[in-house]
C-alpha cells in the first residue's frame, strides 16, 4: 500500500483497533465499577476502592490467563486480517452499546466475533463454544440464587 507492505499496515490496524477495544472495553465497565464502589461505600472510600482494585486483581490472577488462552486459541484459528476483523467488530458493538447504556461483556461479545469468523471460515469448535454459552446461561440463575441465599442468611444474623 503506496510503497509500505500491506503484512506492515495490517499489523499497526491491528495494534489500533486493539486499542479501540480496551477503550471499549473501559466506556462500558466504568460504570460496573463505579456500581461496585457505590456497594462498596460502607467502608472509608480509600477502603472501598482498594477492595474493588484487589477484587479485579485477585479475579484477573485467578483466571485471566485461561480466559486469553480459550480466547486466542481455542475458539477458532484465524489470520490477523480476521483477528483485525474481530477486533473492530468488538469495538462497534461494545461502544453502541454503550451509547445506549446497555451493560455488555467485552468478553462475550468478543468470543460471538470469534466464532463468526470461525463459522466463515469453518474452523471455529463448536465444542468450545457450546462451554462458554453453557456457562453464560447458567451464570445469572445461579448468581441470583447465591444472592439470594446470602441475603436470607444475613437478614437471619442481623
Amino acid at each position: 500500500v503506496m510503497g509500505v507492505p500491506a503484512g506492515r499496515v495490517l499489523d499497526s490496524l491491528h495494534y489500533l483497533s486493539a486499542g479501540a477495544v480496551g477503550f471499549a472495553r473501559g466506556l462500558n465497565d466504568a460504570p460496573k465499577i463505579t456500581a461496585l464502589l457505590i456497594a462498596t461505600s460502607a467502608f472509608a472510600p480509600g477502603w472501598g476502592i482498594t477492595a474493588v482494585a484487589v477484587a479485579m486483581a485477585v479475579g484477573g490472577w485467578i483466571n485471566g490467563a485461561k480466559v486469553a488462552e480459550i480466547m486466542s486459541k481455542k475458539v477458532t484459528s484465524m489470520n490477523p486480517g480476521q483477528g483485525f476483523s474481530a477486533n473492530l467488530v468488538t469495538a462497534a458493538v461494545v461502544i453502541g452499546a454503550s451509547r445506549f447504556g446497555m451493560p455488555v461483556s467485552t468478553t462475550h461479545v468478543s468470543c460471538g466475533a470469534l466464532f463468526g469468523i470461525g463459522m466463515v471460515n469453518r474452523t471455529g469448535q463448536v465444542k468450545t463454544i457450546l462451554s462458554i454459552l453453557t456457562a453464560w446461561v447458567t451464570t445469572l440463575p445461579i448468581a441470583g440464587l447465591l444472592g439470594l441465599l446470602c441475603f436470607a442468611v444475613l437478614s437471619r444474623l442481623i
